[in-house]
């Protein structure tokens, strides 16, 4: 068999979910992967723990007051290399030694890392929606320019990767991207004003953070894979489609012009998509178990309910209008969602306030990232002044 050198990796975000499944994947893989750079924010207990194990070569925290936390927890385990915030960030993505960056860092902060990782000539394994979400354009025509491979982490994005296979753009019809329904699945809107965040964080198939864990309940994330599905394939929004398939078991598909459906099959376990993209173009054995088709059971595929769960219509309205409006959406977005798990707005509060921070934001083009971070600033202080008029709890 042959051989080949290790790749070797950085991980934004290297405390959530995504980071420590990423871990477990290089630990597994240790003849294959090795660890360079990690960042993430405050879980100063938790990093400390990784950056004594995985000794790498340069680390970054959210806040000063963290990374001092962190020299006293690891003493002797820490690099020379020690960046804050987003310029550490992307001082670990640009590290020379860096072959492959994750970004699994929550909101919006790797969106600078990951485009001057991009600019250094490194891969990009993205979990982080807000990336393309904020800045899909500007991204792509970036990753375009340098040559770059964005390779997508989310189990949709990379089961649509799967079954395209390096297919051309004129043999595809349409992409398919299942959801699980989420926690509320066949509720009424007057069942979904009543839902608390204990409720909403009961996620049916996948274990996350708490942000994407209510994204999918209000089926919102599903709307940001839109978006993203459309930056990382260059489809238009009217050839993506989305299906309720609640047992989880098809990441999603593509259909193609000759009527012909390809779908990618698999356990629920954040490994598999991880692996893929530190393994592509080729696939390695994973510590995971097979998918069982015998017990798996009935497979039911569904049209999501867009009168309950509005939030899909609103990714699509943002989608086709004028570049600024995702950026608003995303960040109105992330604004509702942090008040309702706060319990100062109502779960149908929060595409009531998405969609009217959309409203009333002047649409315009963005082809910077200082015009996106100025509209997201907007879209943020908009979404405060909204909250009092919502702040009814559930």
């Amino acid at each position: 068999m042959p051989t080949f050198p290790r790749k070797r990796i950085a991980i934004l975000g290297s405390t959530g979910s995504i980071g420590q499944s990423a871990l477990s994947v290089v630990e597994q893989q240790a003849g294959r992967l090795e660890i360079v750079g990690l960042a993430a924010g405050a879980n100063v207990e938790r990093f400390a723990e990784q950056v004594r194990r995985f000794r790498p070569r340069a680390v970054a925290m959210a806040t000063g007051e963290a990374i001092d936390r962190l020299r006293a927890l690891a003493p002797d385990g820490l690099p020379r290399q020690v960046g804050v915030g987003r310029d550490g960030l992307a001082e670990v993505a640009t590290h020379p030694d860096v072959d492959i960056v994750l970004c699994a860092s929550a909101g919006t902060d790797g969106l600078e890392a990951v485009l001057a990782a991009i600019e250094a000539g490194k891969t990009i394994a993205l979990a982080n929606k807000e990336v393309l979400v904020m800045a899909g354009a500007v991204v792509m025509e970036a990753a375009r320019r340098r040559g770059v491979a964005v390779l997508p982490v989310d189990s949709e994005h990379n089961a649509v990767h799967q079954c395209l296979h390096e297919r051309q753009p004129d043999e595809v019809r349409r992409l398919i991207l299942t959801a699980s329904g989420g926690p509320f699945r066949g509720w009424t809107a007057d069942d979904l004003r009543l839902v608390g965040p204990e409720q909403a964080l009961k996620h049916p198939t996948w274990r996350m953070g708490r942000k994407i864990t209510i994204d999918s309940a209000t089926l919102m994330n599903k709307g940001l894979e839109i978006i993203e599905a459309r930056w990382l394939f260059d489809m238009p929004v009217n050839r993506i489609d989305v299906v309720v398939h609640p047992q989880s078991v098809v990441h999603s598909m593509v259909e193609f012009v000759d009527g012909s459906i390809v779908a990618q099959l698999g356990v629920t376990d954040m490994r598999l998509p991880i692996q893929y993209a530190f393994s592509y173009p080729r696939r390695w054995s994973a510590p995971v178990p097979s998918l069982d088709l015998v017990n798996c059971g009935r497979l039911e595929f569904a049209a999501p309910d867009v009168d309950c769960f509005p939030c899909l219509s609103l990714a699509r309205q943002a989608l086709a209008g004028q570049p600024s409006l995702p950026v608003v959406l995303n960040a109105a977005n992330e604004i509702a969602v942090a008040a309702f798990l706060d319990g100062q707005i109502g779960f149908m509060s929060i595409p009531e306030l998405v969609g009217e921070a959309m409203r009333s934001h002047e649409p315009l083009a963005v082809r910077s990232l200082a015009e996106v971070r100025a509209v997201d600033d907007w879209a943020r202080a908009y979404a405060r002044e909204l909250l009092p008029q919502l702040s009814v709890k559930p």
